[in-house]
This record gives structure tokens, sequence and C-alpha cells, in this order.
């Protein structure tokens, strides 16, 4: 006779439990109410929730991070969208610098490798393979040789030169 009475307590004890888990609020892993992202919200300037290529026009990196991230290919990013396309940011920059500094390094040994060439005096920076070579030279014969022996390292896209004879 207890266990005919103990089962209606306990369908009565499930109902109660799954009506209050029914009202309960839901994780903040569940909620569909975003973190403010500061940056999100400077580069949506319509504030519309989504930023399109036209919001990001002249910022450099989001072209190859924005069709990436991208995933609905709706030609905009959503907050997680946008997430998303600053982690692959953050990775391509993070490649692109270990890359120059690389570049740098070599430009630097076969410049100073090179005989007749005083190239302690010069600087040597790189961005996106691009090189600037600057500081001080003895000639214009000086100068040919710098920037043909940094254009002859492999990675190298360009040389910019910045050198100054003196």
């Amino acid at each position: 006779m207890t266990l005919n009475r103990a089962i209606p307590r306990a369908a009565v004890l499930a109902f109660a439990v799954s009506a209050a888990l029914g009202t309960v609020p839901a994780t903040a892993a569940d909620q569909s109410v975003k973190t403010p992202n500061p940056k999100f919200e400077a580069l949506d300037k319509n504030s519309d929730g989504f930023i399109t290529r036209d919001e990001v026009a002249g910022t450099r990196w989001y072209d190859k991070a924005f069709d990436q991230a991208d995933e609905n290919r709706d030609g905009r990013l959503d907050q997680t969208e946008f997430v998303k396309a600053e982690a692959i940011q953050d990775r391509t920059s993070a490649g692109n610098y270990a890359s120059d500094t690389y570049i740098k390094g070599k430009v630097k040994t076969k410049l100073l490798a090179t005989r007749g060439l005083k190239s302690r005096d010069l600087d040597i920076e790189v961005l996106g393979g691009e090189v600037m070579l600057s500081g001080f030279i003895r000639d214009e014969q000086q100068r040919s040789k710098a920037i043909q022996v940094a254009s002859s390292v492999k990675g190298v896209t360009s040389v910019k030169d910045g050198m100054v004879v003196r």
C-alpha cells in the first residue's frame, strides 16, 4: 500500500520539478543577447547589428578575414562572425610578423656579407615583404648596391630607398 501512495507523490513531484525548470532562465551560453563589443559597435556605423564591407572599407586586413569569417555568405558579419574575423586577423598578423622578421634578418645578413658595402649604418624595416632601407651611405654606387642586394632576398616584394649619401 505504501508503494501505491509513493507513485502519485513521485508523479506530483516530477510535475512540480519540470514546471519549475521551465521557468528557469537560460544559461549564459543559451542567451541570445550578445555581450557588447566596443570594436564591433564602432565599426557598425548604421547600428543594425551587422558589419558590411562598406562599413569596413579602407580597413586593410578585413578583406581576407571578412571572406573567411562570413560563414553564411550574406556579405555581412554578425558579432560571432566578427570575433572569428578578428581571430583570423590575429593569426595572419602573427604569421606576417614572423615572415617579416625572417626577411629582415636575411637582408641584414646579406648586406653585411657584401664586400665593399658599408651597411652597418643602414636601418632595415620590413612590412609585408616590403623593405625600407634608411640611414647613411657613402655614395650612389653604395646606394645601388644596397638596393640590389636587398631586392635579391627571397620574400622581398619591393625595396624603398630612404638612404642619405654623406
